[in-house]
């Protein structure tokens, strides 16, 4: 894979706007699903925070950083997301990584699905036990994956729940048949919690099981559009990376402000079930037209529209048509997703109509002048 560069600088404005080279532009960039980073009342939660408990806590939370603003907001996490108990970690990215410290040793085998987050691959090599990779999404090769542990298996599976390129969905309930029951699932949620089920409770919300063979990370910095990472689940699972994860140990915890902020954003997302159907209809929409449009798309949940081309004209061709149509273009290079990038339009519930609207017409035009348009299904 080519080395990832730096981008260039954006500025968010008008919540869902950036600054680009002078320009403000309509974003699809991002996960701030809510565009609750610039909701006036998580702002003012933050600035409140500062002014109550002060930036920084200087030290960590098993020593003299333990602050109460923590336990609150772990408290009502683990209450909205209907989880025996929480435990609220700096960043997304760490809260895999503490709990694969405090399960090292645990489990005969780790099982990791091949397009799994970095940050998975990452507590994979934590865990210390043989790593399977199985197919991607396919419940059948899971369990014929779990079938190679052999008998008297103890297996822990690594999955993202919602796959950030394409909106894909894991398929829990397939994978917890075919999992022994002393196995364990650890669901990277970052992007399905606060979006996907009924009620926004994420990833096995939506794929309708229970929490005893389920540990869901999330983050607190897409769909709460604010800063941290959480761990939800048994209290004895909260009491293992207390006692044996280092990396919980030497960190300093999220800065208080923000974990402020977070607990306002999380009230905001439960109590207001219009922002979810905001977002469900914006998604509906563009979706919905580009099929009338006779483009294939993908049928998953998630409020994201991949668009894959393999030509180097084709790529620069849509990125010039976006800028022109004062579109930010979204195109990535990221591990797991094709060499050569994608374009990635992620919806959220604040996009205007008008905006929606532009987008269509651009991603239309670009289709009717390179019919082979393609809405990736799978990028390998």
């Amino acid at each position: 894979m080519s080395a990832m560069t730096e981008p260039e600088p954006l500025q968010q404005v008008d919540r869902s706007y950036v600054r680009y080279r002078g320009r403000k532009l309509s974003c699809f960039s991002g996960c701030d699903y809510f565009r609750l980073s610039s909701h006036p009342a998580v702002l003012k939660a933050a600035r409140e925070g500062l002014e109550k408990f002060g930036l920084n806590v200087a030290a960590s939370r098993l020593t003299t950083g333990n602050h109460a603003i923590y336990r609150i907001l772990e408290r009502e996490l683990a209450d909205f997301f209907e989880a025996e108990d929480a435990l609220l970690v700096p960043t997304g990215y760490l809260s895999t990584l503490v709990v694969a410290q405090a399960l090292a040793g645990k489990y005969s085998h780790i099982l990791v699905d091949e397009r799994a987050h970095p940050a998975l691959l990452d507590a994979a090599h934590l865990l210390d036990r043989p790593v399977l990779k199985f197919q991607h999404r396919s419940p059948e090769d899971f369990g014929r994956t779990v079938a190679r542990c052999g008998r008297g298996a103890r297996p822990l599976a690594l999955t993202d729940g919602m796959f950030s390129w394409d909106g894909s969905v894991a398929p829990l309930g397939a994978y917890l048949r075919s999992l022994p029951r002393d196995g364990l699932i650890v669901v990277d949620d970052a992007h399905g919690a606060g979006v996907l089920g009924n009620t926004g409770k994420g990833t096995p919300e939506a794929e309708g099981v229970g929490r005893r063979r389920i540990v869901q990370c999330i983050t607190l910095s897409k769909a709460f559009g604010v800063y941290g990472g959480a761990v939800l689940g048994s209290r004895a699972l909260r009491d293992k990376i207390l006692t044996r994860s280092r990396l919980f140990l030497g960190c300093t915890p999220l800065p208080p402000p923000l974990a402020n902020a977070a607990l306002t954003a999380l009230r905001i997302l439960k109590s207001d079930g219009r922002l979810r159907r905001r977002l469900l209809q914006n998604s509906s929409y563009v979706k919905e037209a580009l099929q009338n449009a006779g483009v294939a798309l993908p049928q998953t949940p998630g409020p994201v529209v991949p668009v894959h081309f393999s030509s180097d004209r084709k790529i620069a061709d849509l990125k010039q048509r976006l800028l022109a149509g004062g579109i930010y273009p979204p195109f990535l290079r990221y591990p797991g997703g094709p060499a050569e990038g994608y374009f990635r339009f992620v919806l959220s519930s604040e996009h205007s109509r008008g905006q929606l609207d532009r987008l269509l017409d651009v991603l239309l035009q670009a289709l009717r002048i390179a019919p082979r348009l393609a809405l990736a299904t799978s990028l390998r």
